[in-house]
């Protein structure tokens, strides 16, 4: 499990997450919503020690991420799958060897590398890209080859920061439903930060929404599709906030 507990965290004069607290169930996917810098992107970075909380504490299978000498840190970011909005695939590396990426920092066996990039190629379904380079390929599928670098490793958690960002709704539901597929064929959990509301209803099981800091609600898709709050209607109804609403914040 993923646990955030009255995390605090600034940037100079700017605090980004004021007592975040939050549970992450194993084998669920949690998405995060919240108006832009509401701290989304900086909530994935502390789960693998990109960034320490001034205070409070992020907990990874009952570990304190920052409390971790560097090799622990090592080991534990081992588990852990990061899909970034831009997929930030090296353009001089074909996808193969982009996938491969974090299997031969490992020492892994080549016959064992090359299977994991097939395996995970598949997956995401482009079985043929490998010697393709980024250039040669569509906004979706360098998302879907970011994907592929993420589950070769055959991680525990799988983190994605804005993974439909500028794309478009049918290529945006190609992504959705395979990180749907990765958590029900590889039993991983994920944490989903996304403005995209048909995606969070897609994708999650468990929805947190983050206001000023820490969250303002929690709950199934069902629960959060009902919710009477304001402020957060406001949000997954895509309108602008009313005044009101945010006095009420």
């Amino acid at each position: 499990m993923i646990r955030f507990l009255n995390v605090r965290k600034s940037f100079g004069p700017k605090t980004v997450l004021d007592g975040f607290t939050l549970d992450v169930p194993d084998q669920q996917t949690t998405v995060l919503l919240g108006f832009s810098g509401s701290g989304k992107s900086v909530t994935l970075k502390h789960i693998v020690g990109l960034l320490e909380p001034d205070e409070g504490s992020v907990e990874v299978d009952g570990q304190v991420v920052h409390q971790l000498g560097r090799d622990a840190v090592v080991e534990l970011r081992g588990t852990i799958g990061y899909v970034f909005q831009f997929a930030a695939l090296l353009d001089s590396l074909t996808v193969a060897e982009n996938v491969a990426l974090g299997l031969v920092s490992r020492g892994l066996d080549p016959d064992i590398v090359e299977g994991r990039i097939e395996e995970s190629l598949r997956l995401v379904e482009l079985p043929d890209a490998g010697s393709r380079y980024p250039a040669e390929l569509s906004g979706g599928m360098r998302k879907r080859v970011g994907i592929a670098r993420a589950i070769a490793l055959r991680p525990r958690y799988i983190l994605y920061d804005e993974p439909t960002t500028g794309l478009d709704p049918v290529t945006s539901a190609v992504i959705d439903e395979l990180m749907v597929r990765t958590k029900h064929e590889l039993g991983v959990t994920g944490v989903v930060v996304t403005h995209d509301m048909r995606s969070a209803f897609r994708v999650g099981d468990r929805i947190a929404m983050l206001y000023q800091g820490r969250v303002r609600t929690v709950g199934t898709v069902a629960e959060i599709r009902a919710t009477e709050d304001p402020l957060v209607r406001q949000f997954i109804e895509g309108r602008p906030p009313s005044p009101s609403a945010w006095e009420r914040g």
